[in-house]
């Protein structure tokens, strides 16, 4: 008998989404000291990417009310990392039909971004593919993240999957987007993922909610089928129940490269502090949504309204059983 979680696999990167993600729980209005303190921390732990925000249009969101981290001009992004004279790559997230990615996102060699990911549901398919092209083009490496895998047909994800292998992306990244999946789901995708990716050398990633707490969990079964690109943040910080942690996750990894310690420093610094301005973890409101398949907006609308939240029977036989 052999003992692999005792050593490590090399080919394994880790990205950080704790901004572009994060962002999600307070309009991405953090400040640049969280920021900065969030890059220096991944450069630190060694982590490989780190998604510092979105390439939304500010057609479609209101910079009033957004933070900058929504957009990711290239001034605000170099005023956090000036070059990023660093081994980590910096990763915004271009999302199909809420970016004008044919204009704000630029040339490579005039930007300080490394990798882009394409973010889409299933019928925004051929945008997504048009938009990995374009970012290709411009010389970014692409990533692409089919959103709410657990809400597709089979079908639908064979066709998307048949057709993105054949583009220039790189990563093919599942996606449990309402944290309803279980290992046995995990398992069978990232092995489709990988039965058409690998004929065309596509790496495959995995991007896991934690409303039933199975994001590290399922991250781990990603890895153990395969899957060499995991995404996680500091403290689990991301929209709703949060993600898979990143404390955790290095842990688990093995992989001498990783430094925990900066990462705990942040989570004491930054993270804990944070608990007292915004809201995110598995609370049973976001467990529900998980359990049953659903978008989170209900429980996120409900945990913000203060006569809503903790009522929760009035949540189930509202959201749930209508």
């Amino acid at each position: 008998m052999k003992a692999p979680w005792i050593t490590y696999r090399p080919e394994i990167k880790v990205l950080d989404c704790t901004v572009r993600d994060g962002g999600l729980v307070n309009d991405h209005q953090f400040s640049d000291d969280f920021v900065r303190a969030v890059y220096r921390t991944c450069v630190a732990a060694g982590v490989d990417y780190m998604e510092i925000g979105y390439k939304n249009s500010e057609a479609i969101f209101d910079r009033k009310k957004c933070g900058p981290w929504r957009f990711c001009r290239e001034e605000d992004v170099r005023r956090i990392v000036g070059d990023n004279a660093t081994s980590l790559k910096l990763t915004a997230m271009i999302d199909a039909g809420k970016t004008d990615w044919q204009n704000d996102v630029w040339a490579k060699k005039d930007s300080v971004f490394d990798t882009m990911r394409v973010a889409f549901y299933v019928h925004q398919l051929a945008e997504a593919v048009e938009m990995i092209q374009d970012a290709h083009e411009k010389g970014y490496e692409t990533w692409a993240n089919l959103m709410a895998a657990s809400t597709a047909k089979e079908t639908e994800i064979d066709q998307a999957l048949e057709i993105l292998s054949q583009t220039p992306v790189s990563t093919l990244v599942v996606v449990d987007s309402y944290g309803s999946m279980y290992a046995e789901q995990i398992e069978q995708l990232v092995q489709k993922y990988l039965g058409f990716g690998r004929q065309t050398g596509k790496e495959i990633g995995v991007h896991a909610h934690n409303n039933q707490q199975l994001a590290f969990a399922n991250s781990i079964e990603a890895i153990i089928h395969g899957a060499n690109r995991i995404d996680a943040s500091l403290g689990g910080l991301g929209r709703g129940a949060g993600n898979c942690p990143m404390e955790l996750l290095l842990g688990f990894l093995r992989n001498p490269k990783f430094k925990l310690r900066p990462v705990y420093a942040a989570l004491e610094h930054h993270i804990a502090p944070l608990r007292s301005q915004i809201e995110w973890g598995p609370y049973p409101e976001y467990i529900m949504t998980g359990q049953f398949n659903q978008h989170p907006r209900a429980a996120i609308e409900t945990r913000e309204n203060s006569q809503l939240k903790d009522r929760y029977v009035a949540f189930y036989d509202r959201v749930v059983m209508q």
